[in-house]
């Protein structure tokens, strides 16, 4: 029962909800509904004990009824031949003046708040209250791909844009942040201290837009230190600034792509092999998995043999402590730990690899 209830609390629209009213609150607008409900409270607990003394017969049952009588009437609901004498009337009076009069101004009220929600929500005012989801920080043509590929990788995790512009450049199924994305308050509102990794792509192809990148890096790290962070660089160049700023993965497309160019210039094919087997949809594609407990302490052609087996899955390479070993040589054995790349049509039953959180 209570794990129940902490997933119903664990979800998004709630966390949003809470969020906008704790803002709110902040704002001093907590202050107004409090007042407007201590003042309800107050108008049924001072007529109660007045049409209980002076329209009834004074036993307990029938105080309650009396309560019972000045809520329903202040909802517009009460039986009016409860209390017909003269003071009845008087109380019911007071009730129909100032109790469904605070009543409609609380209702009213909580319709305001729906409709600023929904209206903030759609122009990226709000907060995601996702967790374990990808926060992409900044928005080009690199950021849209990845969108679209993030929606259609299996794994299913969520995507939040931080960007500051008046509409959601990214479409439908991306949680829209407007705002800027080296601005605390901003990253929060995308729940970067609960996301699993971020990405932060350059504005454009300057020297200037990586010292931006730069700025987005310390800003998470400083909020989020544990959150993964993978970032498009520009300028080769400018690496040794990425790693100085605890980036934990870093991309500089032009090599990367200038590199592909000249293998594919002498080995034919390989651009199109290696686009898809890095692109989501058909056919195999790179996966990072864990280890599974079977394959703990055995030789690398035993696992090999084993996941092509079982998983049809072809093994790439293991990485260990930080150090990625590329098609290991044939007396390499597996240790508990140990997480694997591997090439295959889907997951399966492979658990995906999940860094582990820091220690605290």
């Amino acid at each position: 029962m209570k794990a129940r209830v902490a997933k119903l609390f664990e979800n998004p629209f709630l966390r949003r909800g809470g969020w906008r009213l704790r803002r709110l609150a902040g704002q001093g607008g907590g202050g107004v509904f409090r007042a407007l409900l201590l003042g309800v409270v107050g108008i049924l607990l001072f007529i109660s004990p007045v049409v209980w003394a002076f329209e009834t017969d004074h036993t307990l049952a029938v105080f309650g009824a009396s309560f019972y009588w000045a809520a329903t009437t202040v909802l517009g609901q009460g039986d009016a031949s409860f209390a017909s004498g003269p003071v009845g009337w008087v109380m019911g009076w007071l009730l129909g003046l100032f109790g469904v009069a605070i009543v409609a101004t609380i209702t009213g009220a909580l319709v305001g708040f729906m409709i600023d929600f929904l209206l903030k929500e759609g122009q990226g005012m709000g907060a995601s209250g996702f967790r374990g989801h990808i926060v992409v920080c900044g928005w080009n043509a690199t950021a849209r791909n990845l969108i679209e590929e993030l929606k259609e990788d299996e794994y299913g995790g969520r995507v939040v844009l931080v960007y500051d512009a008046e509409k959601s450049p990214a479409g439908d199924g991306v949680y829209f942040v407007r705002g800027s994305d080296t601005s605390e308050g901003d990253l929060k509102r995308a729940g970067i201290e609960h996301a699993r990794s971020a990405i932060v792509c350059p504005c454009d192809g300057t020297d200037e837009a990586d010292m931006h990148s730069i700025l987005v890096v310390l800003a998470i790290e400083s909020i989020a230190p544990d959150v993964r962070t993978v970032v498009e660089v520009n300028n080769p160049k400018h690496t040794q600034h990425f790693r100085r700023a605890h980036v934990d993965e870093f991309l500089v497309t032009s090599v990367l792509s200038s590199h592909l160019l000249a293998r594919s210039a002498m080995y034919p094919g390989l651009s199109e092999l290696v686009t898809d087997i890095v692109s989501g949809g058909e056919g195999s594609e790179l996966y990072r998995v864990e280890l599974p407990d079977d394959c703990v302490d055995k030789p690398i052609d035993e696992v090999s043999a084993w996941l092509r087996r079982i998983h049809s899955a072809t093994l790439l390479a293991v990485a260990r402590e930080g150090v990625t070993h590329t098609n290991p040589a044939a007396d390499f054995q597996l240790a508990a730990g140990d997480d694997l790349v591997v090439l295959a049509e889907s997951l399966g039953k492979l658990r995906p690899y999940e860094r582990a959180p820091a220690p605290a």
